[in-house]
């Protein structure tokens, strides 16, 4: 690859990572102005998705990895916490505030039951997070993800409205664990290749990302317009669900001794899941209601974790200062 297509993809990476709210928002705002443009693209979330995840297992540093796995107490553990504290916190919120509109109330559960989003990676790293633990945190929560979200959305929304596990299940399966695993094999077996293709992965993750909105809220846009009274409520409510999430992640984190750039990592892995995913399961085995609040909270995933590695950077910046003007 020359340097003149090197820069290019560089300022595109620039480009995407820093504007990626204001890109998805526009995209969300566009397909609900005009959802019948983008009709078409119903069936390709799921294939979309599919290629984020497999992407993210071809880009994974092998060595931190394995690193990491060897002492697997720290990673396993802030994963156990993922679940415990980004579920209950769900689970609270969707029950306190919807309870009595079932399809919400699941698609909120849904939303705070998938894996960790792969941005976590990136907002640990900027925030001087132990990038590390999140990527092999990441790379866990995947792997078992499609074995616990079927489950966590049987028990705690089963009880609300019909869930179909199975089905929830092998998509899970067809859409996270294979192409994760896929991603993984091909980077274990051909790792020196694989830096060709590498900076090739975030533009067509974001692309993904994009097709993946598009596709849903041009499909939810009948149900979006229908309850358009309650969308302050559930932007206040997710916000909550991911401000709390991330706080849990962190403030417990430290309960445990983790150290500030570990405790980092947890909070970004807590606070941001994959609601792309939510929003597709829920289009395909809820309702288009349901997609709503993971469509939002893709938004509110994406704004908060970038603000909240901005106030770290600026946090270590300024103790480095001070460190200095003390020595």
């Amino acid at each position: 690859m020359g340097e003149l297509p090197l820069t290019i993809l560089k300022m595109l990476n620039y480009l995407i990572t820093k504007f990626m709210p204001f890109w998805i928002v526009s995209c969300g705002i566009v397909a609900y102005l005009f959802p019948s443009t983008f009709l078409s693209l119903e069936r390709w979330p799921g294939p979309a998705l599919a290629l984020i995840i497999f992407l993210m297992g071809l880009s994974l540093p092998t060595t931190q990895f394995i690193a990491f796995l060897k002492k697997p107490k720290l990673a396993f553990l802030g994963i156990l916490l993922k679940w415990l504290l980004t579920v209950s916190i769900a689970v609270v919120l969707a029950l306190v505030f919807f309870r009595n509109s079932p399809e919400l109330a699941t698609g909120i559960i849904l939303a705070g039951a998938v894996p960790g989003g792969t941005s976590a990676n990136l907002y640990t790293f900027m925030a001087n997070g132990t990038t590390a633990l999140s990527i092999t945190m990441s790379a866990i929560d995947t792997v078992i993800g499609p074995f616990l979200t079927p489950l966590v959305i049987k028990a705690f929304a089963g009880q609300l409205i019909y869930i179909a596990f199975w089905p929830l299940f092998f998509k899970m399966v067809y859409i996270v664990f294979l192409p994760i695993l896929a991603g993984l094999l091909i980077q274990w077996k051909w790792g020196k290749s694989v830096y060709l293709v590498k900076p090739l992965v975030a533009p067509t993750s974001a692309v993904a990302l994009f097709i993946i909105v598009l596709a849903t809220v041009s499909s939810a846009q009948q149900a979006i317009s229908l309850h358009m009274s309650l969308m302050p409520l559930l932007v206040f409510v997710v916000l909550l669900q991911v401000i709390g999430s991330m706080a849990a992640g962190y403030y417990v984190a430290k309960l445990f001794r983790f150290q500030e750039g570990e405790a980092r990592a947890m909070l970004f892995q807590t606070g941001i899941c994959n609601t792309a995913l939510a929003a597709l399961l829920a289009m395909n085995y809820i309702s288009p209601l349901a997609a709503i609040p993971a469509v939002i909270a893709v938004v509110i995933n994406l704004t908060l974790g970038s603000i909240m590695a901005i106030i770290f950077m600026k946090h270590d910046i300024k103790q480095k200062s001070t460190d200095f003007n003390v020595a």
